[in-house]
Order: structure tokens, then C-alpha cells, then sequence
């Protein structure tokens, strides 16, 4: 399933690869696309929204 977040606080490379490895440790099969630029995150994965929402938001970023 496709879902798409808006992802603030995201400023640089590094952070971009930390939300990407916080999704792949639940769901190390998903597909992540993050454009820093307009603050969103695309990932395609069996997993739950709100458990994607809930491993971004713990590496310190506002998901909505």
C-alpha cells in the first residue's frame, strides 16, 4: 500500500537517511521516497499507517 506523509524538520542528507532506516527497521521490504525540499515522504509498504507515521515521528520529526 502506497501512503504519503508530510514529514517536517528534515534539513539535511542525514536526515533524510534516518527516516528512511527508521521505516526500513519496521518494514525492511517497503519502498521509501523522501523529498526534503517539500517536506514529504512516499513509502509503499504492507505496514500500518500509523505505525509509519509513529517510527518517523520517533526519530524526532513532525508527521502528518
Amino acid at each position: 500500500m502506497n501512503h504519503t506523509f508530510q514529514v517536517h524538520g528534515m534539513t539535511c542528507a542525514h536526515c533524510e537517511m534516518a527516516v528512511r532506516k527508521a521505516v526500513l527497521r519496521l518494514d525492511p521490504q517497503a519502498k521509501v521516497t523522501v523529498d526534503r525540499a517539500h517536506d514529504k515522504v512516499e513509502v509503499d509498504s504492507a505496514a500500518p499507517r500509523q505505525d509509519l507515521a509513529h517510527v518517523m515521528a520517533e526519530e524526532g520529526y513532525q508527521v502528518t
